[in-house]
């Protein structure tokens, strides 16, 4: 069923999870940490209820991995205190990437993108990224640990990151996101290359498929992206009590951040039309010099076929007919002639 016949008729503020169950059960892993301690371990989904920012100087992390388990994602928004819209929005996987201010805490939610080389195309994944006193809760679509850079650097004792709160953590997860979509330009920079050589050997049918189909591509990935750069803006301005005067600064560079991946889309996409027009221009000189070939021949046919023409005329006083070795000086004339005219469109580098 669709996104929108999943959800109409239902009153604002209803849990649907509008994508694909990719997990069999949800994930919960924990890691609580200050500037001298780190503690870590895996939750059971069936204790839900136990799961909750504790009252302690410590930041909780919360990484929730599967959306499909709408009521699992009730009672975890209940226990921090998420808003029923901001519930919606997590398990919304269609929902564009958007930064919300409210009295207890904010809420991020921004596509993860992963390019795939064998289908030249990109997989995305939703994800949803809560802060409130002391605490984060992060919500994926799939198993896969995207946030593993950000609990390696939490291990570490030292390092910022461990001596920030829990905006700076949403801003570290929101980073780590960003830099895989350099990973994905440099896939799109490495097939469009190597289109283009293709390109200047043989345009053939299927490189044309393949650029329309990264030129799709591209669009959809813009459509993801764009929503992002006003998402990072607001939260850089923002002033929220839980975001600190020290954070700010950071988010403003990861602004900086997705503006360049976004001009970086533009480049790809105005270099796929350069192949779309080079793609149209190999095959016309081709053409031309296909229809040029046939032009030369038939200049050399035409003064033989005139003189073919003149003997082939049944006019009975005709004297070179009657000559015993006129037809060998008639082929002889056609064959100089033809040199000649060969000779000629060499010079003029036509042949």
């Amino acid at each position: 069923m669709s996104r929108s016949r999943k959800k109409i008729g239902l009153a604002p503020g209803t849990l649907v999870f509008t994508g694909n169950k990719k997990l069999d059960k949800v994930i919960i892993h924990k890691l609580s940490y200050d500037s001298e301690q780190l503690e870590q371990g895996e939750l059971d989904s069936h204790s839900e209820h136990r799961i909750a920012p504790l009252d302690n100087k410590k930041v909780d992390w919360f990484d929730v991995r599967g959306m499909h388990d709408t009521e699992l994602i009730a009672t975890l928004g209940a226990n921090f205190g998420m808003h029923p819209l901001t519930l919606e929005n997590t398990v919304d996987i269609h929902q564009r990437p958007k930064f919300e201010e409210y009295e207890n805490g904010f809420f991020i939610t921004l596509k993860a993108l992963r390019f795939n080389a064998d289908t030249k195309s990109v997989n995305n994944e939703h994800l949803a990224i809560y802060v409130t006193d002391g605490a984060v809760i992060s919500f994926q679509e799939t198993e896969s640990d995207l946030f593993e850079p950000v609990r390696e650097r939490l291990e570490k004792s030292s390092g910022r990151i461990r001596s920030r709160g829990a905006d700076y953590l949403a801003f570290a997860l929101m980073d780590v996101v960003v830099d895989h979509y350099y990973v994905v330009i440099e896939g799109f920079e490495e097939v469009i290359n190597r289109l283009e050589d293709e390109l200047t050997e043989d345009p053939t049918t299927e490189i044309k498929g393949e650029i329309h189909q990264l030129k799709k591509e591209l669009l959809r990935i813009r459509k993801k992206v764009i929503p992002l750069r006003e998402a990072t803006s607001q939260f850089s301005k923002s002033e929220h009590r839980l975001i600190a005067d020290t954070t700010p600064i950071f988010v403003r560079d990861l602004y900086e951040h997705t503006v360049h991946v976004i001009d970086n889309l533009d480049s790809n996409r105005d270099l796929l039309n350069g192949l779309q027009d080079l793609y149209i221009s190999e095959l016309s000189f081709k053409m031309n010099k296909v229809m040029q070939v046939l032009t030369l021949v038939s200049t050399i046919f035409i003064p033989l076929t005139f003189l073919a023409g003149i003997y082939g005329m049944n006019f009975t006083n005709i004297p070179e007919l009657n000559y015993k070795y006129g037809y060998f000086i008639l082929l002889g004339v056609m064959f100089v002639i033809s040199i000649i005219l060969i000779f000629f469109f060499r010079r003029k580098h036509w042949l």
